[in-house]
């Protein structure tokens, strides 16, 4: 877009003009037609303008909306003159008279398509350069020129009114949970250090020499301590920092709503927590949510769909053929089976004349996750279609077809492999064929709760077990017992919220035991030194007469992202990084001065580019 420069303008008008003396009375999209023959100051900025000769016509936008602006000759010459220099993105204030639009005039497609306001003063009130792309919805721009002018994207409406809605969220939050008796508490930005998962962002003190504050994954052992000091009920929307790598539903600082509770239990967390999502959703958006929601364990979830957050907008489940394979004689099923592994299909329906070339591309796209390879069955008319049926005799295939609820048109895809790899892989691959074949309602809105997590998971390349979600999640009391010996066999008082294959949020029933915390720490291996340094002033609270307790976060961003339909949370981020962590804007992050680095005490040796 070529560039108008303002020096042309301010030979015109030697000063800018002021609002002083003239108050705005209306947003522009507050004006209809009750508001005929009242005169009105509106206040916004040029969308777009409009010259017919004797007639300008400038379309107003503000926050609220857009109002058509008419000034002409005949009416005021003073204010018609200043219209002509007027350029898109100017600042203004109108004062003027609201009209009815003819019947031929009327815009169906503008909340304020049938009035106009016939402009008597028009104060410029500052000049624009003209932006880099269009200031108007639907755009095609590169993201990263609308990350380094987010100001300007921020001005279009379709980004407004993400952020509006982002708005009425944490107010629908605040006043659902103000209902139900909860207390609003902060919680420190500057807290330690306690790498247990994510990396820390560390932040260095000046007068501490050496020591380091770290900025909060999350405010876990403080909200537990809120419930040690008797408070019961605490939440808030807090500010988290984690920095690991990005994605789209992923920033180095998001936002969560953090809740904690105490004398509750698991079953009162999740019937809570489905009544504020559904009071969020119809304060929100105005959409009417049915509760309970669907229940899953994590077993089921892992077995049925590959993912511990299964999209249930769509089915094509995968079936275990495990046992229908078992020495069926075909050398790379007997090989997995042997060594423990699972041989898992999913029907693919009305997909049995797929192209060689397609399903050549969906071996690759399993590969992604791990899977050696991916076999196919396609039952066409003319009858099976494969390079592996020759494997098999006819009772195997007869038990293959039955199990898979198979018929003709359809295409089996099978994975055989270990079960975690063939849970990613065939999970993966069944959202890719749904997205494929638009199996999945876009506006359908699918909430579950997956429960029963494993306690820990092991980690192969620290050679340790870990928290699948984190040490101060209560093990179920069945489990305790084989905390140690068997780690692997504990269940967790742990849940997720899921929506569209999304989670939403996550929390559990936490430990609030001496003992059997310490435990838990040792099970992860940390020794009692490590766990001491790093926790004791959460197990010396612990002695002092700890409450049951649980809670649950939401992350916010994930939140607003599905409510408004947008593809990324950085849609609903006022000022998101890119997936490097780049602030484009105020092009952070950046180097320092020397002088700052000595006076934290901090060298940096940067290694050098190859």
């Amino acid at each position: 877009m070529a560039q108008i420069e303002t020096a042309s303008y301010e030979t015109t008008i030697n000063t800018i003009d002021t609002l002083q003396g003239l108050k705005r009375t209306h947003a522009c999209n507050d004006l209809n037609q009750d508001h005929t023959g009242q005169e009105v100051t509106l206040c916004g900025w040029v969308s777009r303008r409009r010259d017919h000769g004797g007639l300008i016509f400038i379309d107003l936008r503000d926050r609220s909306g857009i109002v058509q602006v008419v000034f002409s000759s005949d009416v005021n010459k003073a204010a018609f003159c200043k219209a002509e220099m007027v350029r898109n993105e100017f600042v203004l204030a109108v004062r003027g008279i609201v009209k009815v639009r003819s019947e031929g005039t009327v815009n169906p497609n503008m909340a304020t398509g049938t009035i106009e306001v016939e402009g008597n003063e028009l104060r410029v009130l500052n000049t624009a350069k003209t932006p880099p792309f269009y200031i108007q919805d639907s755009i095609e721009v590169d993201e990263i020129l609308r990350l380094k002018y987010r100001y300007l994207d921020l001005r279009r409406p379709e980004m407004q009114k993400d952020l509006l809605l982002r708005h009425r969220v944490t107010k629908s939050m605040r006043d659902f949970l103000d209902k139900h008796r909860f207390l609003e508490v902060e919680t420190p930005i500057l807290t330690k250090s306690t790498p247990e998962g994510a990396r820390d962002y560390l932040v260095p003190s000046r007068v501490n020499p050496g020591k380091f504050y770290a900025l909060p994954q999350s405010p876990q052992i403080y909200k537990q301590l809120l419930m040690v000091a008797g408070l019961e009920r605490y939440f808030q929307i807090a500010r988290c920092f984690r920095d690991e790598d990005l994605r789209a539903d992923r920033q180095p600082e998001f936002t969560q709503l953090d809740i904690e509770m105490s004398f509750i239990d698991r079953e009162e967390i999740l019937s809570l927590m489905e009544q504020m999502v559904a009071y969020i959703f119809k304060e929100g958006i105005g959409t009417e949510i049915a509760a309970p929601f669907v229940r899953l364990t994590y077993e089921e979830a892992i077995a049925r769909y590959g993912s511990d957050k299964p999209d249930l907008r769509f089915g094509m489940e995968l079936i275990d053929l495990s046992a229908v394979f078992k020495d069926s004689g075909f050398k790379v099923f007997d090989a997995v089976l042997a060594n423990g592994g699972q041989v898992k299909v999913i029907n693919v329906k009305g997909y049995a004349n797929a192209p060689r070339r397609e399903l050549d591309g969906l071996v690759d796209y399993v590969a992604t996750y791990g899977a050696k390879g991916l076999a196919w069955i396609a039952y066409t008319e003319e009858g099976l279609k494969s390079p592996i049926t020759k494997f098999f005799n006819e009772a195997v295939l007869n038990k293959m077809t039955a199990a898979a609820q198979a018929e003709t048109g359809d295409l089996l895809l099978f994975v055989a492999d270990k079960p975690k790899v063939v849970a990613a892989a065939l999970g993966q691959l069944r959202l890719e064929m749904g997205r494929r074949l638009n199996l999945i309602d876009q506006d359908k809105l699918s909430f579950l709760w997956v429960i029963d997590f494993p306690m820990f998971e092991y980690d192969e390349e620290d050679k340790r077990w870990v928290a699948m979600h984190h040490p101060f999640t209560s093990p179920c009391d069945e489990d305790i017992r084989y905390l140690g010996s068997e780690p692997g066999k504990i269940k967790a008082k742990a849940y997720d919220m899921v929506l569209n294959g999304i989670e939403l949020g996550g929390g559990s029933i936490r430990i609030y035991n001496r003992t059997l915390q310490e435990k838990v720490f040792s099970a992860i291996g940390l020794t009692p030194a490590e766990t001491a340094e790093k926790f004791g002033h959460l197990l010396e609270a612990f002695e002092y007469g700890t409450p049951p307790h649980g809670g649950i976060a939401f992350g916010l961003d994930r939140l607003v992202m599905l409510m408004a339909k947008r593809a990324s949370i950085r849609d609903v981020i006022a000022f998101p990084k890119t997936q490097s962590a780049a602030e484009l804007m105020m092009q952070s992050p950046s180097e320092v001065g020397s002088r700052q680095l000595k006076e934290l005490f901090i060298k940096s040796e940067v290694p050098a580019k190859k």
